[in-house]
């Protein structure tokens, strides 16, 4: 199963997600009363109205939140909050899961802030997150994805939409997004965007709780068949769009999912040696692949087309690479989304000719299905001490391997 977040319109604010979690099928009762049980914890505030209910927006029926509180202070250091987050959890029966989710929720709230106006986390104070609703929202999105059993599932998220003008805070009037969501944004995969709405479209809150989430970002949908549908409406309305985010849950084939970036370059003037050893060199700036192509461009000329695949992360140390390495002049780059059969890395000992070897190797599973593939260095390696071939090599390792799998001794 595969859990697909889409904020590439409206963005995300905590409140969205779990409105969009009810929406999907989350009990909201449950989450009333967790939430409600956990009221002694609220820092002396209180909440005087908490329901969901469907609205329109912008012609789309979403579910919204109706939360109404009372709260006696502006401003709360954020250890408070934090403190108030984590004594919850004692007694709302959270999974594992769970409760890290919602301990890494309010420290990166925390850490972002403590970066952003260089104090200790411990001197943070919060003002616009100072109200319990920041509580709601993570406790709350917790309970339903508890309830969900989501935590176990596949999680992607497309685009993050930001908006664009200008936002004014406590600390004055800053360009949109803030710098707390540029921080929380910071060390994730996930991709932000901006749009021509002059609003805040992404709360700090709702960054948090999604890193918190996922890291997976990709680009467009995935190939799913598609089960349930969420709608979570935030509390403004805007002229052009609906303020809703969508959430959709479907199944995979049990692929994992994911976003790649793929480089390509056509060269015609270099050597062999020198592809080769560019080849080496892209490897070891992290890609995860490489392949050359031969082939012929205009006016009859031979070439050859040079496709690599890699993180976004990777990019720019890459292309740099390519460009001093080949001189190319233009590299095309573009970004797909990747399924991926799963698969798992072991290692064991092995014995050969009165020599031990750690051998690693990968195993995938499709269907029913188990095969693996044995590490090409530790063929090559093994088959060089013991002097065989490596396909004789290989043979021998697979059936000590196959042995080892099938009788659960990797001893």
């Amino acid at each position: 199963m595969v859990l697909v977040i889409d904020p590439q319109i409206a963005g995300i604010s905590g409140d969205m997600l779990l409105c969009s979690l009810v929406d999907l099928g989350a009990n909201e009762n449950k989450i009333i009363e967790g939430i409600e049980n956990s009221k002694k914890y609220f820092l002396n505030s209180s909440i005087k109205k908490i329901s969901f209910q469907k609205v329109q927006k912008h012609g789309i029926q979403a579910t919204e939140l109706i939360l109404k509180i009372h709260e006696n202070t502006q401003k709360r250091k954020g250890s408070e909050i934090k403190k108030a987050i984590i004594d919850s959890l004692e007694i709302l029966g959270f999974s594992e899961k769970a409760k890290i989710f919602v301990k890494s929720c309010i420290a990166t709230l925390i850490t972002a802030e403590s970066k952003i106006h260089g104090v200790s986390e411990d001197s943070v104070h919060f003002h616009e997150a100072s109200s319990i609703d920041t509580f709601v929202d993570i406790i709350g999105v917790a309970i339903a994805l508890d309830d969900l059993n989501l935590f176990d599932e596949n999680i992607v998220c497309l685009p993050i939409c930001v908006g664009s003008g200008s936002l004014t805070f406590s600390h004055g009037t800053t360009s949109n997004p803030a710098s707390a969501i540029l921080e929380i944004f910071k060390n994730s995969n996930l991709k932000i965007q901006g749009n021509s709405t002059k609003d805040e479209l992404t709360t700090p809150t709702g960054a948090c709780i999604l890193v918190s989430l996922t890291n997976n970002s990709v680009d467009y949908y995935p190939s799913i068949k598609i089960d349930s549908i969420g709608y979570g409406a935030g509390q403004k309305n805007f002229q052009n769009f609906s303020n809703v985010l969508k959430i959709i849950r479907g199944s995979t084939n049990h692929f994992e999912i994911d976003s790649v970036a793929i480089l390509e370059t056509n060269v015609d003037d270099i050597s062999g040696e020198i592809l080769g050893d560019l080849t080496e060199k892209i490897m070891e700036k992290g890609a995860k692949d490489i392949s050359i192509f031969h082939g012929i461009t205009k006016k009859g000329r031979p070439t050859n087309l040079i496709s690599v695949i890699c993180n976004d992360v990777q990019v720019n140390d890459i292309i740099e690479t390519l460009v001093f390495e080949t001189g190319t002049l233009g590299i095309r780059i573009s970004n797909v989304n990747r399924f991926i059969v799963p698969r798992s890395n072991h290692t064991v000992k092995i014995k050969l000719d009165d020599y031990y070897f750690q051998v690693s190797y990968k195993k995938s599973f499709f269907k029913g299905t188990v095969s693996f593939k044995i590490e090409f260095d530790d063929l090559k390696q093994i088959s060089k001490v013991i002097k065989k071939p490596i396909k004789e090599t290989e043979s021998l390792l697979r059936k000590r391997i196959n042995y080892l799998e099938n009788h659960d001794d990797k001893a």
